[in-house]
């Protein structure tokens, strides 16, 4: 099932779009492999914009969800919240969630929850993010289609990609733990 759904993203340029805009509104990890896979049967400038835009789409939902989240008062919902030390650190740490900031941060593969958190915080414009998520995506997005438009990997090589991709994600994770 898994496979089949991977082989569709590959050849149909919707299914890649709504793999990404699921990705985008979850956790952002598979757009990597998902980009490379698919940009074999796509030109690239294809699945930068329409990947870009879905992704965008994604980031939106995520987006709304936070707010929705942060504005609840719900005591099963604390689980799945920062707590509000966490709000305030990051806070303190990314005083703005400017446009530039969050256009850079989509344009790299690190995570960017810090800068979606305290765009959800502070309530940023919903078209101003999805603005700016799309114009970050692109460069990122179009040079993963080359890559993988160019020079098809196998599978085994996209996903170790994933892997270093996670593997970062998993180590800016605990370096922020352990700091003091």
């Amino acid at each position: 099932m898994f496979q089949a759904l991977l082989d569709a993203a590959g050849q149909s340029l919707p299914v890649l779009c709504l793999l990404l805009f699921v990705d985008g509104a979850t956790t952002g990890a598979g757009t990597t492999p998902l980009l490379l896979l698919s940009a074999r049967h796509h030109e690239p400038w294809m699945v930068a914009v329409a990947g870009g835009a879905s992704s965008a789409a994604g980031s939106a939902v995520q987006l709304l969800a936070f707010r929705w989240m942060l504005g609840q008062q719900r005591p099963w919902m604390t689980r799945f919240l920062p707590s509000r030390e966490k709000i305030e650190a990051t806070l303190a740490q990314y005083p703005s969630a400017s446009f530039v900031a969050i256009a850079v941060a989509r344009a790299t593969p690190m995570p960017d929850a810090p800068l979606k958190l305290v765009a959800a915080v502070i309530g940023y414009p919903i078209w101003r993010y999805v603005l700016a998520v799309m114009l970050g995506a692109l460069p990122y997005y179009a040079a993963l289609a080359y890559i993988g438009h160019e020079f098809p990997l196998p599978p085994w090589v996209i996903g170790a990609i994933a892997g270093v991709v996670v593997l970062g994600f998993a180590i800016d994770l605990l370096r922020r733990r352990m700091r003091p």
